[in-house]
């Protein structure tokens, strides 16, 4: 599936369909986030974040890596997991993170941004997004 996404309306707008469509399993639900610099993936989760309820300032986990958001009740899911691998090297920094016991909570949404980055360590995602940037608009493209 693909979206153009020209406004930031559009974005979220459709963050909110996706955060819709989200229901928990046996583990974690990983959504990956790939695009380069700029295209769109921070803002997306944002978007999902203040569509799941979070009233929290929600900006990009560059620095810290992980941010942890907890979901109001009655949410699918009882956490968000904002994770950013742009400055990790390889995957097993992951373990750092906790990332293995977070995917074993049923109850954590986790937005991954830059998943290329730690590919080796991760299980195949539940939904992998991409965005790229073309002439004045967002592409959007699930797979």
């Amino acid at each position: 599936m693909r979206n153009e996404l020209r406004t930031p309306a559009e974005l979220e707008k459709e963050a909110e369909r996706f955060a819709g469509t989200l229901t928990p399993g046996d583990r974690a639900f990983l959504v990956t986030l790939s695009g380069e610099l700029g295209a769109g993936k921070t803002a997306f989760a944002k978007a999902v974040a203040r569509s799941l309820g979070i009233e929290d300032l929600v900006n990009s986990p560059t620095f810290v890596l992980e941010k942890i958001y907890q979901l109001p009740e009655g949410r699918p899911f009882k956490r968000l997991i904002h994770l950013d691998a742009y400055r990790l090297e390889k995957g097993s920094e992951l373990a750092l993170l906790g990332f293995d016991e977070l995917m074993l909570d049923s109850g954590n949404l986790i937005l991954l941004e830059w998943p290329e980055k730690v590919a080796d360590a991760l299980p195949v995602p539940a939904v992998r997004l991409s965005f790229v940037v073309q002439d004045d608009s967002h592409i959007l493209s699930y797979g």
